[in-house]
């Protein structure tokens, strides 16, 4: 069973992730990583001791667990962009101080690392206008190219067209054709998908005004690893490969494409025909399976009719479930996920433990520690 440590200012409370409710309980899992997240305390998303926070909490966890993979999310530079545009001094400093972090954990913890930036971000052109239609229209705050459309109408369709923002409208058929999945549930997908061109983002995507959102990533940057990485879906089977050998960690880091890589790469398809992943819970859970993962929560999915008391899991956000091919979950050996993108991302790895940022619209909200399970030495 899985538990859930919420450590906001000095409390620290345990809950049943699956009715959040309150639970007293003290295993020795739980007990360590309540340790953990007493000793480090989020400094906040955009905090110049964000990335080090990633650092510094994952060597103590790993001191005190001895994981064989480490899954780490390096995001301060991508919450940063997100709320301004900085001059290149700046950029370059952000830049360079992710890796610095990423060589400090990899001096200290010894593992084999597989870096890889999740995409280049670019200024917010023009935002586009989807209040004026007839139908709905359904954002999501992760993402800033695609927007869902329910109950087009024949002047939505002429406006739509008519806005240069948009680059195509994607039927729900050719959405299928694209990313055939028997298992989706076709009524979750909207009638029409609108993509918006680079630069373009939906007016109802964020919430509050975005300086920088992710280009159009149709490749990204990959470095490490024992065998060639040609596409996303092939970082999973790689990390996999790697650890028959190795202790590996897997590097994120969020806002970072290919031209701000600093150390060698190889170049890793980020797409599927005229699909790219933005920086979010698709693309991690597409390196964390090794499979397109465009329909565990489909693009304009109207999440709130599925909010009642029959969801799994009751944290915040667009998925509810932990996946069953997460590297966590099929990967022999313990292991650990840290990380400070607001997302939950024991979700996405499925780790037995996870250490994450609770999501408040980069309102510093405190941590979450999440024991999936305890493997005993």
């Amino acid at each position: 069973m899985s538990f859930t440590i919420i450590q906001e200012d000095e409390s620290q409370n345990i809950f049943d992730p699956r009715t959040d409710r309150k639970r007293s309980v003290n295993s020795p899992g739980i007990q360590l990583v309540k340790e953990v997240l007493k000793r480090h305390r989020f400094p906040g998303h955009t905090s110049i001791q964000s990335n080090q926070w990633v650092t510094d909490t994952a060597l103590d966890l790993m001191d005190r667990y001895d994981p064989n993979f480490v899954f780490l999310v390096y995001a301060q530079q991508y919450h940063l962009f997100g709320a301004e545009c900085p001059g290149k001094a700046k950029r370059e400093l952000l830049i360079d101080e992710v890796f610095e972090e990423v060589e400090r954990f990899k001096r200290k913890s010894g593992f084999l690392t597989i870096v890889v930036g999740t995409g280049d971000m670019i200024p917010v052109y023009d935002n586009i206008d989807l209040k004026k239609l007839d139908g709905l229209a359904v954002t999501s705050q992760q993402l800033s190219r695609y927007a869902g459309i329910y109950g087009l109408s024949q002047a939505d369709m002429h406006y739509l067209r008519a806005l240069s923002g948009i680059e195509k409208l994607v039927s729900k058929e050719e959405f299928l054709a694209l990313f055939y999945d028997g298992l989706v549930a076709v009524d979750r997908l909207p009638d029409y998908l609108t993509v918006a061109r680079e630069g373009y983002c939906f007016g109802a995507t964020m919430p509050c005004k975005t300086a920088m959102i992710p280009s159009h990533n149709y490749s990204i940057p990959v470095s490490a690893g024992k065998g060639k990485i040609n596409l996303i879906t092939d970082i999973s089977d790689n990390i996999a490969a790697a650890l028959q050998n190795n202790k590996v960690a897997l590097i994120l880091l969020d806002g970072v494409g290919i031209r701000d890589f600093r150390i060698p790469y190889a170049v890793c398809s980020n797409s599927k025909g005229w699909y790219t992943y933005e920086t979010g819970e698709a693309q991690y859970l597409t390196i964390s399976t090794g499979k397109h993962q465009a329909f565990v929560y489909p693009l304009g999915c109207r999440s709130y009719m599925e909010d009642d008391k029959n969801n799994r899991y009751t944290v915040p956000g667009a998925l509810t479930t932990v996946a069953a091919q997460t590297l966590g979950r099929r990967l022999q050996g313990r292991s650990i996920a840290v990380g400070n993108r607001n997302m939950p991302l024991h979700i996405v790895t499925g780790t037995d433990i996870t250490i994450e940022c609770v999501d408040g619209n980069l309102s510093n909200q405190g941590c979450r520690g999440v024991v999936r399970r305890y493997r005993q030495a």
